[in-house]
């Protein structure tokens, strides 16, 4: 298996459905942290929906239409990226990320993601990399600026929440704009 190196403590690595008690124990210190912001299906509260969760992204990833990856520090799985969706044909895709609050403010997720596009751009020719998030998710926002990323626009009422519809904000990098963060 590999791993990349984020920081000095801190790797990126496959997240496949054998790691799903692991995965698990993660959402349970995460959960209430990330569920604002992630699909409610992705938010496993046992270990067959664990599994699952991390078997659709194993099942994209084998028809090149997506994928998840860790992130690990000192061993801990503390958060993860991935590719919602990978259309190579078409050039597209959209990542995603989420990370516990303890591993915040240190640039993983930035790092992270920057590997991802990096391979995309890079290995499999994608010429524009999709940023989704609630308008109202500043860290989500901030990370899209410093990956480089410009607002295309706001889909206005698109999903129901908790407190009515939420609007989400679309970011994207072209190939020809990408520079690495890392």
């Amino acid at each position: 298996m590999f791993a990349l190196p984020l920081t000095g403590s801190a790797e990126l690595r496959p997240l496949p459905p054998w790691r799903a008690e692991e995965f698990l124990a993660h959402l349970d210190r995460a959960r209430e942290h990330i569920a604002p912001w992630v699909g409610a299906s992705f938010v496993a509260t046992d270990l067959d929906s664990a599994r699952t969760v991390l078997r659709r992204y194993a099942d994209l990833w084998a028809r090149d239409a997506g994928g998840i990856w860790g992130i690990w520090d000192s061993g801990v799985l503390v958060g993860g990226v991935m590719f919602v969706s990978f259309d190579a044909a078409l050039g597209v895709c959209e990542a995603g990320c989420w990370l516990e609050p303890a591993a915040e403010g240190r640039g993983l997720v930035t790092r992270a993601v920057g590997r991802i596009v990096d391979w995309a751009v890079g290995e499999r020719g994608i010429q524009r990399v999709e940023w989704r998030t609630n308008a109202t998710n500043t860290r989500s926002i901030a990370v899209a600026r410093r990956l480089g990323m410009r607002r295309d626009g706001t889909l206005r009422r698109l999903y129901p929440g908790p407190a009515g519809r939420i609007d989400i904000e679309v970011w994207s990098v072209l190939a020809d704009e990408w520079r690495s963060p890392a």
